[in-house]
């Protein structure tokens, strides 16, 4: 699929932002949705890109961006009690041009089959993060039910499912694995940017449609320990 013109939700994050700079560099035209109190986070790019100001789980805020748009890029975040993750990804899902590429984001602790291997330290951030929801400021259910309603969907998406993740330069585009546990994926780190050049890269890769990949980044131990195999 050949991509001209991408929604980046959040793209006032960090995450955000490197989409946003990779897209550029890709020659996309750009739409970025992100709260209207960060709009001048953009203020570098704002003569590249339209801005559509607004919550991100505001169905027509979201309508309104992605009309015209051939992909969608969405941060899904478990921000506060106001279903943001799942409602971000309904509205994407329900609104997004037919036929558009849809690529969300998450962390490793979302599974699809079940099949996922995780380690003490994930479960017990897990566990953190579900006892945050008492201060209001996260809710991790919200995500799971967000990645839900994704893997119900019939629509070409793909939901990317980020490691740690540490800033610095880019190290290239990362490892991918269908299961967290799986030896390639044991360091458990990704450059931030490597986690949006993996995003963004997804839209014009089709093994991707309606798969989970957990990432990790291209240069860690685990993964150069774990070359990936050369095609015949």
């Amino acid at each position: 699929m050949s991509i001209q013109r991408v929604c980046i939700i959040g793209a006032s994050g960090k995450l955000g932002r490197y989409m946003v700079e990779e897209s550029l560099r890709r020659g996309y035209e750009v739409v970025a949705v992100c709260r209207e109190r960060s709009v001048h986070k953009l203020d570098d790019v704002a003569d590249r890109i339209t801005i559509v100001p607004g919550a991100t789980n505001d169905r027509e805020v979201v309508r309104r961006a992605v009309a015209g748009c051939d992909s969608v890029l969405a941060v899904l975040v478990p921000w506060g009690v106001q279903q943001y993750s799942s409602g971000t990804a309904q509205a994407v899902l329900d609104h997004a041009e037919p036929g558009a590429r849809l690529v969300f984001s998450c962390g490793w602790h979302i599974t699809r089959d079940g099949l996922d291997r995780y380690s003490w330290r994930i479960r017990a951030a897990v566990a953190f993060g579900r006892l945050m929801k008492v201060t209001r400021l996260v809710e991790m259910e919200d995500q799971y039910e967000a990645a839900r309603r994704i893997f119900a969907s019939d629509r070409a998406w793909t939901l990317v499912r980020g490691s740690d993740l540490e800033e610095g330069e880019s190290q290239g585009l990362p490892r991918w694995s269908e299961h967290v546990g799986d030896p390639v994926l044991e360091s458990n780190l990704t450059r931030r940017v490597d986690f949006a050049l993996f995003m963004v890269a997804a839209l014009e890769d089709d093994t991707l449609v309606q798969q989970a990949p957990a990432i990790v980044g291209c240069r860690t131990p685990s993964a150069l320990a774990h070359p990936a195999p050369v095609a015949s």
